[in-house]
């Protein structure tokens, strides 16, 4: 990522959470307005609402995007949600445990967690930490979470290769790592997969990641990939989505 691409911009109404969250990226602090008038910066970090957004130029007088807390379109909202779709299937009847080696945007985490998995999450990205914390925090304070008295998620910042060996083992370890695109560019590429991918680039070093998320997993690794994607190696299971497909390796 080219530090000179992205900015946090101040909130007035926040100022201090803006302040602390530029010290720990590194990152420009700008006014609204001087965003606007330097196109230097293509990407902008923002609290809006109740919370952290990612921002490019399209949206910068509104919009935003943001980890996302609530169930997605077709999921249960009850805790914890039937052990029923594709993922679950994947991750295995047995799983008690997962670790989300690639978090992103935590959209797969935060599935597993109202499914009742105990769960870990890693991220490298250090734009991608600060969202899921803010997310995770905006989690923590829903009714639901606070009646039961739910732990959040455990998130830890750093890069999942050199981490894995050395955290407690678990039944399966979740990999969702961003391949290329196809050649041809599809119109309903997702906005948060579009704004991410220049920012971020491509996991080049997915390969490594399955050897050792392999010589780390308890029981599994799943492999989360685009239907049109080579798996990395022969899986001993496979399940299908629309557009998705997850492999199955088993220990």
């Amino acid at each position: 990522m080219s530090g000179s691409m992205l900015a946090v911009l101040l909130n007035p109404e926040r100022p201090s959470d803006c302040q602390f969250l530029a010290e720990q990226l590194a990152l420009p602090l700008l006014q609204p307005e001087q965003a606007i008038a330097d196109s230097g910066f293509e990407f902008f970090m923002c609290y809006r609402g109740s919370a952290l957004k990612l921002l490019d130029r399209q949206s910068l007088k509104k919009g935003g995007l943001q980890v996302e807390i609530e169930p997605r379109p077709g999921e249960q909202h009850s805790w914890p949600a039937p052990r029923k779709n594709v993922l679950a299937q994947a991750i295995g009847k047995k799983t008690r445990t997962v670790t989300d080696a690639t978090t992103g945007w935590a959209q797969d985490s935060l599935a597993l967690f109202r499914m009742g998995y105990q769960l870990r999450c890693i991220e490298r990205s250090p734009i991608l930490h600060a969202l899921i914390t803010d997310g995770f925090k905006r989690l923590s304070a829903k009714d639901w979470v606070q009646r039961r008295a739910l732990a959040m998620p455990e998130l830890i910042y750093g890069d999942a290769i050199t981490l894995l060996g050395d955290l407690p083992q678990v039944d399966c370890i979740y990999l969702d790592p961003m391949f290329p695109p196809k050649r041809k560019k599809s119109a309903l590429t997702k906005k948060s997969m579009a704004v991410l991918r220049p920012i971020l680039g491509d996991d080049l070093d997915r390969m490594q990641l399955f050897e050792v998320a392999m010589s780390a997993a308890g029981k599994r690794v799943v492999i989360k990939s685009p239907d049109y994607a080579e798996p990395l190696a022969k899986p001993d299971q496979s399940f299908h989505s629309k557009l998705l497909r997850y492999d199955v390796f088993l220990r």
